[in-house]
């Protein structure tokens, strides 16, 4: 099943770190037979090695890890493996549909299997083979073929035959699979239960759409650094580059395709970032002028500090929790040619950083489900359970609280969350604005919500006022 961190998820600083149960797939029992002799790593640019990169990636999802603590800068890569980059694009492109249609994965194997699987590793292999076998059927022959050969690179190499049997049982069973599976909803979705329940409460109009939308590969938007360039000279030399876009926003480029960050024109320069169209909202809301003094209180890893000071000549102070997301921040200010104070720091706790100053605005961009962006964070639908979003409320209400004393009179607080649930949105403001030691003292200015949609993900906002 899906194991639990063992760290708590109310306020990791990262959207996917917490993790719920899930009934075990059935599979084959262990074997104490001998180990096969391994055979020589694939070549460089194989299917078989596609699979062994994304294996270890996919079972530290199925035993509780985040997909982006997984991940970091990209798929790992064995030391000492020759790997082409198109094999390690393939690898992740693997990753990623793979858990977002977790939900039939793993109610196939729940078909095909009756005892549990031998090991974390053959199980996510898995789940790759037949997201593989899915998505590319021309190429059935191949994925079986290379599929087998990379489950004798794991445990040992004694199961190649578990995991030839259960491929070709696949594919010689897809229509009873297909009929056995109508009525299950996860497979159906890809999403749990009550993550549709929550969904079709909220937004009975709009609840199945909201699903779909979740399901599909995430678009890619550059926010143009205006301090380093204009969007229509960055236009024309992503189209000179055969990389088209189309405007977004103030300062956003929708990209017509994804693109690895290495091969788009100006980033390396700091000329863009990668940001999503609804995250570039948050700082034209704070209504910036030279001069502010401003906290981002849950910055990492910085794309909406570096916005603001893109935006405005401010000083600006932004904290996180975790050290190493803190340099995070502090790479990405360097590449845009920004500086800003930086400080590892649970916002909450303002006796360890706040030095008495009033801030005029404030962005509290907290720690949430993130259910907006569950296409870019897919294991985030498996990963979570109910009792966490009272996890995060609590804690979101926390930051709000512990944060109001630091604005300064006539200041402006932006609340933000990329949750589509309630009550991290909506429920959490209106229990602040009603909490009887803020009442008469906050002001709701402006709210909006973003479902998720083709163009961007979903966002929530809410600006708040502390009269004079």
């Amino acid at each position: 099943m899906l194991k639990r961190p063992t760290r708590s998820p109310a306020y990791a600083g990262s959207p996917s770190r917490s993790a719920p149960s899930r009934p075990q797939a059935p599979g084959r029992p262990r074997t104490d037979s001998a180990p096969l002799r391994l055979p020589p790593w694939p070549p460089a640019d194989a299917l078989a090695t596609a699979f062994l990169l994304a294996v270890p990636v996919v079972a530290g999802v199925l035993a509780g890890r985040s997909l982006a603590e997984l991940l970091g800068r990209g798929v790992p890569v064995p030391r000492g493996r020759d790997v082409t980059g198109t094999v390690r694009a393939q690898a992740q492109d693997m990753i990623y549909w793979t858990l977002r249609r977790y939900g039939i994965g793993d109610a196939i194997l729940g078909e095909l299997l009756e005892r549990p699987l031998p090991s974390e590793d053959i199980h996510a292999l898995l789940l790759l083979a037949l997201y593989r076998l899915a998505a590319e059927p021309e190429d059935n022959h191949t994925t079986v073929d290379q599929a087998v050969e990379a489950a004798g690179h794991l445990a040992g190499g004694r199961f190649r035959a578990l995991v030839n049997g259960v491929l070709r049982n696949a594919l010689r069973r897809r229509e009873r699979l297909a009929q056995a599976l109508a009525g299950n909803e996860d497979a159906q979705t890809w999403h749990p239960a009550w993550w549709r329940d929550k969904l079709r409460l909220a937004y009975p109009d709009r609840w199945q759409e909201l699903l779909v939308a979740a399901n599909l590969a995430p678009p890619m938007a550059l926010r143009v650094n205006r301090r380093r360039a204009a969007v229509a000279e960055m236009a024309e030399r992503l189209a000179a580059a055969d990389c088209p876009s189309t405007p977004v926003g103030a300062e956003g480029l929708a990209l017509a395709r994804p693109r690895p960050v290495q091969d788009i024109p100006g980033f390396a320069e700091g000329l863009v970032s990668v940001q999503d169209p609804g995250a570039q909202r948050a700082a034209h809301l704070l209504e910036l002028a030279a001069g502010q003094r401003i906290l981002d209180a849950c910055a990492a890893p910085g794309g909406k500090a570096a916005h603001i000071l893109e935006l405005a000549d401010v000083r600006l102070l932004a904290l996180d929790v975790s050290p190493e997301r803190c340099q995070r921040i502090e790479q990405n200010l360097e590449r845009l040619g920004l500086a800003a104070a930086v400080k590892a720091a649970d916002c909450r706790d303002t006796a360890r950083w706040w030095d008495g100053k009033p801030f005029d605005r404030i962005l509290a961009d907290v720690p949430c489900s993130a259910s907006g962006v569950a296409r870019r964070h897919p294991d985030s639908k498996w990963l979570r359970r109910p009792e966490d979003l009272a996890s995060f409320a609590r804690t979101q209400g926390e930051i709000l609280r512990a944060l109001w004393p630091t604005l300064a009179r006539g200041g402006k607080m932006l609340y933000a969350t990329c949750s589509v649930f309630p009550e991290e949105n909506t429920g959490q403001i209106a229990a602040f604005l009603a909490d009887p030691a803020i009442q008469g003292q906050a002001v709701l200015l402006h709210e909006e919500t973003w479902l998720p949609g083709p163009d961007h993900d979903g966002f929530y906002y809410a600006l708040l006022h502390k009269p004079l």
